[in-house]
């Protein structure tokens, strides 16, 4: 971000928290348009969301309030599953730290156990997953992380290798093997951030655009990995996701 301003470029955009808190600390002048999972007010990157002020607007996708849903649609599809395994990145605090307070209360409600594992590199994801067995986890919640979101196929891959039902945050899980997804309509959120970017450059200020709020979200379910798994899911089920992969 220092590096940017440098360069007096005419606007950033900034997508998730880690980015959009960086550009936030690194100028007072230059617009940044972020996307981020939280309350953009609570991180301090506005002021409001119908005023933000300052030089800083986005959309919030909404990423922790999606938490409990996707905690909820797993316990449905594995009515089973007791223990849950949350696998979260200790090198993202900005996103782990309150994803951790949002699926321990819903656990709390839903009669969940949580067992919380820790990874921040690719061999730390498999080190994660052979600890799931001797464990005793029934079932894996992978928690929002730009990390995780970029390594698909090794997710689904080691999950059926363990043979355990997983639940993901984006499409690109499932569309890759893995079991389920709830979350943001991510390139509708994409689309959001470039049209907030297109007007700024064409010299509207962030203070006079308030801040958006996903309103897509999709349920995905690979009905073969359910298979693989040995889950029967019920008609009930499917009638509420958005796409069923086969």
């Amino acid at each position: 971000m220092a590096d940017l301003v440098r360069r007096r470029v005419a606007v950033i955009a900034a997508f998730s928290n880690a980015p959009a808190l960086a550009a936030k600390a690194a100028t007072t002048t230059i617009p940044i348009v972020f996307a981020v999972g939280q309350d953009p007010v609570r991180m301090g990157l506005v002021a409001s969301l119908a005023r933000p002020g300052g030089n800083a607007t986005g959309i919030n996708f909404f990423n922790q309030e999606a938490v409990a849903k996707r905690l909820g649609l797993l316990h449905d599809l594995v009515p089973k599953a007791v223990r849950i395994a949350v696998l979260v990145n200790p090198a993202n605090a900005s996103a782990t730290e309150p994803t951790l307070r949002e699926i321990r209360e819903a656990a709390r409600v839903l009669g969940l156990q949580i067992a919380v594992l820790e990874a921040s590199t690719s061999p730390e994801i498999e080190a994660a997953f052979s600890i799931l067995v001797p464990d005793r986890a029934d079932a894996l919640f992978v928690a929002p992380d730009s990390f995780f979101t970029g390594r698909p196929v090794q997710f689904a891959t080691l999950a059926a290798h363990h043979r355990v039902p997983a639940a993901y945050t984006q499409r690109g899980f499932v569309e890759a093997g893995g079991l389920m997804s709830y979350g943001t309509d991510i390139p509708d959120m994409f689309r959001h951030v470039g049209v907030y970017t297109g007007q700024i450059l064409k010299s509207v200020k962030p203070a006079d655009l308030p801040v958006a709020q996903s309103t897509k979200f999709e349920f995905v379910i690979n009905l073969q990995t359910a298979r693989a798994l040995g889950l029967e899911v019920p008609n009930s089920i499917q009638l509420l996701a958005d796409e069923l992969i086969e």
